[in-house]
């Protein structure tokens, strides 16, 4: 087994999160908690119990390595979740195209 971190969403916003080694959560990535296979079943009740605290919503772990000191998901779909959306959205893609309706 290799490295893993535990992630979820946060449950104010939505917004993806990873757990940090002090326990909180994180947006960032390389604020990652990295945790080997013995220490992976405690990370994830910790996730859990966040999870019932309603903190966070749905933790689990994924597959990293480590590159330069910062964790790097192993899973395409878990490296574009940690880069954030591939298209636009909120309040830049509002104002995107009320731009475009008014020049239209």
């Amino acid at each position: 087994m290799s490295d893993s971190i535990i992630t979820a969403n946060d449950l104010g916003n939505g917004l993806v999160v990873f757990l940090k080694a002090d326990g909180g959560w994180s947006q960032r990535l390389a604020d990652a908690r990295v945790v080997g296979p013995d220490a992976l079943p405690e990370a994830v009740a910790y996730g859990k119990a966040q999870h019932d605290a309603r903190i966070v919503v749905e933790p689990y772990d994924i597959e990293v390595t480590v590159e330069n000191g910062v964790p790097v998901p192993v899973r395409l779909r878990e490296r574009i979740r940690a880069a954030g959306p591939t298209v636009a959205y909120g309040e830049a893609e509002i104002a995107e195209r009320a731009a475009l309706s008014k020049a239209g």
